[in-house]
């Protein structure tokens, strides 16, 4: 419950922010409508950055990771 409230919580303080944004005149209209779109893109690769990254360091199993980058590092060398 407690993971709801904070993910609605981070929502709403976007959705006002953005509100805001198209009731200033601080960004062009025309550009501000974007920024949804930029955020779910942004948020998009960055999530595949995180789990290139995770797959990467295999946190949980450092051996089959050393395994893994050595194979890699021969791929690379021939």
């Amino acid at each position: 419950m407690k993971q709801i409230i904070k993910i609605l919580s981070i929502l709403i303080a976007i959705a006002a922010f953005w509100i805001g944004l198209l009731e200033s005149s601080v960004v062009p209209r025309s550009n501000t409508w974007l920024l949804p779109i930029y955020l779910i893109v942004s948020l998009g690769c960055y999530g595949l950055l995180m789990v290139g990254v995770g797959l990467m360091k295999f946190p949980t199993c450092p051996q089959e990771a050393g395994l893994l980058q050595k194979v890699f590092i021969i791929h690379i060398i021939v």
